[in-house]
């Protein structure tokens, strides 16, 4: 490769086993050089020059590192033991299969968004980048419910253990995503954001459907050990309908409770929600909980429930009493399904902004001291406190490629909520983490060329990091070269279309395809490699006697201008087509002009000389007596260099074709002075 020469790692002990390392373009190639130190022990992973955490992801340098530390143990007796190199990738994710839907299919998303009408303004817009959104999370959703099937159907532990983090991870992001949709592209205001915070909470955080399946297929559902569980956690996600239906189970098996029942029933069935439409305003809603929180407030000071203690930790549920949710911490799980879970009992109104303030007290109240945040906290945090710019920084952090952040950031973009944020060193963050995404890209043998695309959409910095990437594109087929070929050239990136159709031509050459070299050769307007090539075609003639890739050579049309002998071999090519048409005369013409126009090397006016002998010797004289005298005064030119000369004197073959050129030309001359005179004197 062009890669920087190998470097020692700095300062490390030069008489033991060092690790030297070459950066390349998106992986770092590291080699074991010296000896180990008696004893076996085991080689350091030194600190090499910066290597920014945020390039590797959480997983990634630290334990290719460890891995590499793993591999290079030196040998029991001190020995040099065998040299290894390593290759440590930066986004490791991309040579995943699974996850090749999720590259492959979001490309598409990412195309149609960048191609989609700018002039759709308002709610036609929103909706549109809403739909965006949702397709970003419909492919997230697909590729993790492939690797949940891999890892279900895998024997391999190491391999279901790797699926398995892959589908928490997956789910992380989707959860993350589906919040920023929420707050950023959907913006949801006042009411509306409640509902599609429970539908988050919903959808993402407790799964009770295994719970609910198995106490309906119970003999006696509400004598099941998890029946009230299951009851809970329908009232905490606000699924009233389906906690009523089961209320309705316990109702039937125990009438002395129906009159409980029925009381809690309707109040459930009373409480007032937010619509979507704006059938009802704020003000209507706030007053209708009001009244609604006020007669749950009276039954449970009148003691309604107080014969039953479910249904009595379900109406202070209802009367959002803080104490009585969180006594079902083990049913929610998390932090963010006690906050949605304390708005919808105690703030259903609740407005975006002030959304700040609840998440970081039902995270105080939920943690309460026991356990610190974890990363996917402080990413959730950040977007209920409306830090876009902070939530990116934090997944670019913990998430292990750059797909997430480049895909969320260029929906922000396209929403104008990052319009202002520009980066110090001259691009905007959205362009930013696209060139970082695409570069990973390239270093895959076939997702390279969605890289292209990311590229185009970059106006700043785009074209320079594709022209500096296609160049290190491995050309391991023809058919691949012509993709790369054709990318440039739609592109205009002239330099990178020869350096390209170079390789190429190099590469046929070395496999002695000439036709193949010529082509790339002609395709790069490389005169000097064109004349090379051109001179092996010739040089092949001389010893075979005949050309190869004719259909080549007698279709080269203008490009033989490219160089003289490119030209001198289209234009002898010619003389032969013409000789083998019988078109003596013509072909005569054309060989006298190669002679005299100088445009043949040196090296081949024998070979253009000992052609002239069949066409001298036919019964029809064709060379008239100019044209003889130029072919003899050709014949004294070649025979009077010095080299040559002496090389006729040492080679009897030479020596007889020079004479027998001489005879044939003497006898044409005295037939065509013969034929001149007769002509004259009729």
């Amino acid at each position: 490769t062009d890669a920087v020469p190998p470097q020692v790692v700095p300062g490390a002990d030069s008489s033991s086993r060092q690790l030297c390392f070459a950066w390349g373009p998106a992986e770092v190639l590291v080699c074991e050089t010296l000896f180990g130190r008696a004893g076996g022990s085991r080689s350091r992973c030194l600190p090499c020059s910066p290597c920014p955490s945020r390039f590797w992801g959480e997983g990634g340098a630290g334990a290719a590192a460890r891995a590499l530390t793993d591999s290079v143990a030196g040998t029991e007796d001190g020995a040099p033991s065998s040299s290894r190199v390593f290759v440590v990738r930066r986004d490791q994710d991309i040579y995943i299969q699974t996850l090749r839907k999720l590259f492959n299919e979001s490309h598409g998303i990412f195309m149609g968004l960048q191609r989609s009408e700018e002039e759709l303004a308002g709610k036609s817009r929103k909706a549109q980048l809403v739909q965006v959104s949702k397709n970003y999370r419909s492919v997230i959703r697909a590729c993790m419910e492939d690797m949940h099937q891999a890892a279900v159907s895998t024997r391999d532990p190491a391999l279901q253990g790797q699926y398995s983090t892959q589908v928490s991870i997956l789910s992380a992001m989707e959860l993350i995503w589906n919040l920023c949709e929420i707050l950023f592209v959907e913006a949801a205001t006042a009411g509306p954001l409640l509902l599609r915070l429970l539908d988050w909470v919903r959808l993402h955080v407790c799964d009770v459907d295994s719970m609910v399946r198995e106490v309906l297929s119970s003999e006696s559902p509400s004598k099941h050990k998890l029946f009230w569980n299951v009851v809970d956690v329908f009232v905490l996600q606000g699924r009233m309908d389906e906690a009523r239906h089961l209320l309705s189970k316990e109702a039937s098996a125990n009438p002395t409770s129906m009159n409980m029942y029925k009381i809690l029933d309707d109040l459930m069935k009373k409480m007032p929600v937010p619509s979507l439409s704006n059938t009802q305003t704020l003000t209507e809603l706030e007053l209708k909980w009001q009244h609604w929180h006020e007669e749950c407030q009276r039954y449970l000071q009148d003691g309604t429930f107080a014969s039953n203690p479910h249904m009595e930790s379900i109406c202070k549920i209802l009367l959002g009493d803080e104490d009585a949710i969180l006594e079902k911490k083990e049913l929610m799980t998390t932090w963010y399904h006690f906050l949605v879970t304390r708005l919808l009992y105690s703030h259903p109104t609740v407005k975006p902004m002030e959304l700040r303030f609840y998440a970081q007290s039902s995270m105080d109240l939920f943690l309460g001291g026991e356990s610190s945040p974890e990363p996917l906290d402080m990413i959730l945090m950040a977007a209920f406190e409306f830090e876009m710019h902070q939530v990116i920084k934090e997944c670019s952090i913990v998430l292990s490629n750059w797909w997430f952040v480049a895909h969320l950031t260029d929906l922000l973009d396209h929403c104008k909520l990052l319009q202002s944020h520009n980066l110090y060193f001259g691009s905007n963050m959205r362009e930013f983490l696209l060139l970082e995404y695409a570069s990973g890209l390239f270093s895959h043998h076939s997702l390279w060329q969605l890289g292209v695309d990311y590229f185009d959409h970059c106006p700043e910095y785009g074209r320079v990091y594709l022209e500096l990437h296609i160049e290190r594109i491995p050309l391991s087929t023809e058919q691949k070269a012509l993709k790369v070929l054709r990318i440039c050239e739609q592109r205009q990136m002239h330099e990178q279309v020869r350096s390209i159709c170079k390789i190429m031509a190099m590469k046929a050459l070395r496999n002695n395809r000439l036709g193949s070299a010529l082509s790339w050769s002609i395709r790069a307007k490389d005169a000097a490699f064109a004349t090379l090539i051109s001179d092996r075609f010739l040089k092949d003639y001389c010893e075979r006697g005949c050309f190869s890739d004719l259909d080549l050579i007698d279709n080269l049309g203008p490009s033989m201008l490219l160089s003289d002998r490119l030209t001198f071999l289209g234009k002898y090519r010619e003389f032969h087509r013409l000789y083998g048409e019988k078109r003596f005369p013509e072909a005569a013409r054309l060989l006298l002009t190669l002679m005299t126009a100088h445009i043949a090397p040196c090296s081949f006016w024998m070979t253009l000389l000992t052609d002239a002998l069949p066409l001298l010797e036919q019964k029809e004289v064709i060379f008239s007596a100019e044209q003889t005298y130029e072919l003899m005064r050709c014949l004294e030119d070649l025979t009077a260099r010095n080299p040559a000369k002496q090389k006729f004197q040492d080679d009897d073959i030479e020596t007889t074709k020079v004479e027998m050129l001489r005879l044939a030309l003497a006898r044409n001359l005295a037939r065509v002075i013969v034929k001149e005179g007769t002509v004259e004197g009729s």
